[in-house]
Parts: C-alpha cells; structure tokens; sequence
C-alpha cells in the first residue's frame, strides 16, 4: 500500500528501564484505532494508525530504550524501516542537574565524536510547536517546551557511537523530564502521544539554523522553534561543552563541522553564534558559514526574529 508519508516511533515497555514510553504507548492504544501488525521487532509488537492525509504511524514496542543496544537494533531498523520519512525515541529525560517539567524533542549526534546522525527541520519544529500548542490548550502552564543539545542516549551506555549514522532516517528523541511527577504526569503523557501524529501537519518551508554554543538547554533556541509565526527551526545544537572536548577550535577538527551541516536535510540559512564560544571556535564556524555563504549572529538576535539576516 502507498502511503503519503511515514513515521515511526520506538516505545521501551519496561518500567524498569523507561518510565514514559508504556505511559505514551498506553495512551495511543486507548485513544486511536491502531491495527495490530503482522510484522515483530525483535519479537515485539508493532502497531499501526493512518491519519486522514494518508500518514503511517507506525508504533513499536522494544524491550530496551532504543539507543541502548544499537548493536542489535541497526540491522532490524534497516530492514523494516529504511524507507520511513522520520523516526523518534519515545522516552525520557533525566540527569542529577536536568531541568524538571519539560516537554523536549532534540536530534541525534555525539558532537564530542563527530558523528551526527540525519535531521530534519521540519519535522523536529512540527513536533515542537506541536507540543507547545497542546500543553496551552491543555493549561499545562508549569510545563516548558524546549528542544536541547545534539546527543544520543546511548553514549552513557558505552554504546558505539560510530553506530549513530548507520541508520540513515532522521531520528529524534522525544522525552518527558526529569522526575518521576513530571514522568507519569497524565496531562504531560496526553500532550506528548498527541503531538506524535502532528509530525507532517506543516510543510511550509522554514529557515533553518545551526545553533553553536552556550548551555545544553537555552531558551532562545528553543523559543525561536516554538513560535509558530517565525517559520524558523534547528537542525542541530552543539553546546559549548562539547564542542571544547571535542576540541573543535583546531584546524583538523573543521571536517567535523562540515559533517554536522551535511547531516541537516536542506540547506542552512545561518548559523548562531552563542557569545560564550571562545575566538577559536568562533573563527571555525565563520569558516564554515563562508563556505555555505550563509550569514553568522548572535544568539540574543534571535530574541527579534524579524530583524535576523536570514530572510
């Protein structure tokens, strides 16, 4: 059967191991007539709905978080799943200093490594704005939206990062944070298994940014996405942190640049400079967005979209 486009979404059914993915999972079964597959991932459950644009959804159900053993999931993605128009991890977020309430959606990548797996821009802003307008609409008001640094999750697990490109969909993890209150918050679960099916709802073209710099979460990267008026998104986020380990100041290192820019889908229309980043990697990233002839700004203009040198 032709489908118009294709999402697929990964839910870790183990409360021991994700404490999200069965709540969102549990929601979408009890909300939308989804068809059960004759097809198992790794002897799992797929499930399936078709939207009213002639959308797939495609919901599966892993035993682990999806990132923790790419090793044995690569092959599997590759072969059910290589023709898909975008994929999302369904999971959640956490970490001893991690902000709490937070709807997030953030591309994959280890930007210490250098290795970035496809993005793509629109799809990681319809999720966002999606989110945002649902938790309005929802008076989720203690809530925050926000997209966050490049990384994959399975770095903290040992994982093989050369693995993150081998699947070539573009593939965003889509979490609630950070504690278990805003885990198993019904309201939050309900904004999040909604907006999962608004992946496709614009295709309006955007303007797309690279966004270098500053903390793992800033707000004016992601406020600039969520506002639905700009017709602005990211396609990946390098934290300043990072990109000092991955020590991205020296000449040698710029191929990595070069390698995150290709893995946006589209062309960049300018790159954000965070005031932070030290004149070492700022003379990088200018090289870089002389080579793409796309303009270079600070983060604070992003505070007045309309007045950024990029329309």
């Amino acid at each position: 059967m032709s489908y118009n486009k294709k999402a697929v979404y990964f839910f870790c059914t183990d409360y021991e191991r994700d404490e999200v993915a069965p709540r969102v999972l549990d929601y979408l079964k009890n909300t939308y007539s989804l068809k059960l597959s004759d097809t198992k991932f790794d002897n799992r459950n797929i499930y399936k709905y078709i939207d009213e644009n002639n959308n797939l959804f495609t919901y599966v159900e892993t035993d682990k978080v999806l990132s923790y053993d790419y090793n044995k999931y690569i092959p599997i993605l590759n072969k059910l799943f290589s023709d898909y128009d975008v994929a999302g991890v369904v999971n959640w977020h956490g970490g001893e200093k991690a902000p709490d309430k937070i709807l997030t959606v953030h591309s994959t990548g280890d930007v210490v490594g250098g290795i970035y797996a496809p993005s793509h821009p629109f799809y990681l802003r319809n999720l966002l704005v999606s989110m945002e307008k649902h938790r309005v609409e929802n008076n989720l008001d203690d809530f925050k939206v926000m997209t966050e640094g490049t990384h994959w999750t399975g770095t903290i697990r040992g994982g093989d990062i050369n693995l993150i490109d081998k699947y070539k969909v573009p593939l965003f993890d889509i979490e609630i944070g950070s504690t278990l209150d805003s885990w198993s918050n019904e309201i939050a679960v309900k904004i999040l298994a909604t907006s999962l099916k608004d992946v496709f709802s614009d295709d309006d073209p955007v303007k797309v940014l690279l966004c270098t710099g500053g903390m793992h979460f800033e707000d004016t990267f992601s406020n600039i996405i969520i506002d639905k008026d700009c017709k602005i998104s990211v396609g990946h986020v390098l934290p300043n942190q990072w990109l000092v380990q991955g020590e991205y100041d020296k000449d040698e290192k710029y191929n990595l640049l070069k390698k995150c820019a290709n893995s946006i889908t589209g062309n960049i229309d300018g790159i954000v400079v965070h005031d932070n980043l030290k004149s070492g990697y700022k003379n990088q990233i200018k090289k870089l967005a002389e080579e793409l002839n796309v303009p270079t700004f600070k983060h604070k203009k992003l505070r007045n979209p309309k007045d950024l040198p990029i329309w």
